[in-house]
């Protein structure tokens, strides 16, 4: 990374915006906003492996959104079953975001598909975590 730029800072820094989106993407669900809460969720999930890719690779992470693309660019081995999970929060971010998406993607996020997803995001953020 370049010697202006702290790295440690910037670590913390997306941690730090982790752990508000967390706790939005917990108000969200508390509230029933479930497909707000699930690409909430995403963001929790990318802004940690940007940090962790810091970490890792000492340099700015890609531009990109795909959870599982990123654990590639930083070397981070993965099993299957993290793979499927990563790939499938990747696609709340999409989901949430585009029209052609929302309304299919709204009437999925049922109170028991959103339950779900909420822990497995909590799960793979502890998982992440624990690496940084």
């Amino acid at each position: 990374m370049n010697k202006e730029i702290n790295s440690e800072r910037i670590i913390i820094h997306w941690i730090e915006s982790s752990d508000h989106d967390f706790k939005t993407m917990n108000d969200l669900y508390q509230t029933q906003n479930n497909n707000w809460a699930l690409f909430m969720g995403h963001l929790v999930i990318e802004k940690l492996l940007k940090a962790l890719f810091i970490k890792l690779k000492d340099e700015f992470p890609p531009m990109i959104h795909d959870l599982r693309r990123l654990c590639e660019k930083a070397d981070i081995d993965l099993d299957d079953s993290r793979k499927i999970l990563l790939d499938s929060i990747s696609r709340f971010n999409i989901n949430a975001r585009y029209d052609d998406y929302k309304q299919s993607f709204y009437q999925l996020c049922t109170e028991s598909f959103t339950a779900e997803w909420i822990d497995k995001i909590k799960d793979c953020r502890l998982w992440i975590k624990e690496m940084l």
